[in-house]
């Protein structure tokens, strides 16, 4: 079964597509376990107060254009804060008044710790990597930003300290962190949402066979009312084991126990990939057209999970304060035009409208082994299929005599029609197979 063991505990398989071919137990036909709504479920990554203003209200326009409404917005408190007592938010001001109109539901996250409140050793690098020395100093300021820009509805505390903490990750330290941050927090401003650090990958440590996630919950996270969230980045959509389809075992697994041990909400912060080329950084090189086809298969997949919210990295390149990996995850480029991922994304969404339902996918023939589908209805009474195989080889519906056939990395669309049933030409990229009964 190509590795597909735990698959078929975690997943949900719909046999009316398998029916017809008994070879198909290594087929991925997922069914999304609720309604998606783009607008509150998938959310990007911004940064506007690093631009300047006619670019990051060209980024907001651009955003508003694919009809989103989250936004992760990065804060870093040395650059806040670079001495003690000194604060640098003009330009954070005047880019928190420019989206306020726009009506962004907004989580920030504060990451980094000043120079003042390190505990990093005298004489040491990179001393914003290491935990505050003293917490209350962090929720402290994290406190008086939560005041200053009320717009924000969600907090979340540092990012990925599972690999970025100096001089190793400490999941105690940072549980301390994080709790000590709501309280202060809420008890200025009660119930305020917090969210845990989004945790790099599944939350495994540097250096450690611990997860970070795993150790929260040990100490209590679901009695605390917050967000858990990680970043499940992997070599491929479908994860860096494409054969075991490992991001969606993982992802599964994952979610399901944070959610049978009481967290209510679990949210992907980060996920994406650079277009960058190079020098190869991690990710290997797969350009403006590999990232389009990449992002759209993931949101894809992502979408069928128990996840309450996910968010892309990113809505725009960066400039060269990044690494040349971190500079390419943009949807724009550092002008805010629109690079090929945006484009994709846009003729996606143009297909799947604002709404999905679940549906059940139509029997087919010829089911290839390696085929990811996944069924949807719209509210108009439209059926979508969103469908790939790296085989390229061919799906036959005799019970679907009309569709259209929809490309969104290219905003082509193709008319097939037969009274045998259409035949769809399964490419390694998504596609959306469109009809109506």
């Amino acid at each position: 079964m190509k590795g597909n063991a735990l698959l078929t505990m975690t997943l949900v398989s719909v046999c009316a597509l398998t029916a017809i071919s008994p070879a198909a137990e290594a087929e991925t036909i997922l069914r999304a376990q609720r309604p998606v709504v783009w607008k509150d479920f998938l959310g990007v990554n911004v940064q506007f107060h690093y631009f300047t203003p006619d670019i990051y209200q060209k980024q907001m326009s651009r955003l508003d254009q694919l009809g989103l409404g989250w936004i992760r917005w990065t804060l870093h408190w040395p650059v806040l804060e670079p001495a003690q007592g000194q604060y640098n938010l003009d330009a954070l001001d005047a880019a928190m008044r420019t989206a306020e109109p726009h009506h962004y539901n907004t989580v920030a996250y504060l990451v980094g710790s000043a120079a003042f409140d390190s505990s990093a050793p005298q004489g040491a690098s990179n001393t914003d990597q290491y935990p505050p020395r003293d917490d209350t100093i962090f929720a402290e300021r994290m406190t008086a930003l939560a005041q200053r820009y009320p717009q924000v509805s969600h907090w979340q505390v540092w990012n990925e300290p599972n690999i970025v903490w100096l001089p190793q990750p400490d999941p105690v330290a940072y549980y301390h962190l994080l709790t000590t941050t709501a309280t202060a927090i809420r008890s200025a401003l009660p119930n305020t949402p917090i969210v845990t650090a989004g945790v790099a990958y599944y939350g495994q440590m540097r250096g450690s066979t611990a997860y970070m996630l795993q150790s929260m919950v040990d100490q209590g996270l679901a009695g605390q009312n917050i967000v858990a969230a990680y970043h499940p980045y992997s070599e491929y959509p479908e994860g860096d084991s494409v054969a075991d389809r490992d991001f969606l075992v993982r992802a599964t697994r994952l979610n399901a126990s944070l959610h049978d041990a009481g967290v209510k909400q679990v949210w992907a912060t980060e996920w994406g990939w650079s277009s960058y080329k190079g020098p190869v950084e991690m990710q290997r090189i797969i350009g403006l057209e590999g990232q389009a086809d990449y992002t759209l298969r993931r949101l894809a997949l992502m979408s069928t999970l128990d996840y309450q919210r996910i968010f892309l990295f990113n809505l725009s390149d960066l400039d060269e304060r990044a690494t040349p990996r971190d500079r390419g995850y943009g949807l724009l480029d550092l002008n805010g035009e629109p690079k090929p991922v945006y484009t994709a994304m846009k003729h996606f969404f143009d297909v799947t409208g604002p709404t999905l339902q679940p549906a059940d996918p139509p029997p087919a023939t010829s089911v290839p082994e390696d085929l990811y589908a996944i069924a949807w209805n719209k509210p108009d009474g439209t059926h979508l299929l969103m469908a790939w195989s790296a085989s390229s080889a061919h799906l036959t519906f005799p019970g679907i005599k009309s569709a259209t056939l929809h490309d969104p990395l290219s905003g082509s669309q193709t008319t097939l029609a037969s009274a045998k049933g259409v035949d769809m030409a399964l490419t390694p990229t998504l596609q959306i197979l469109s009809w109506k009964p």
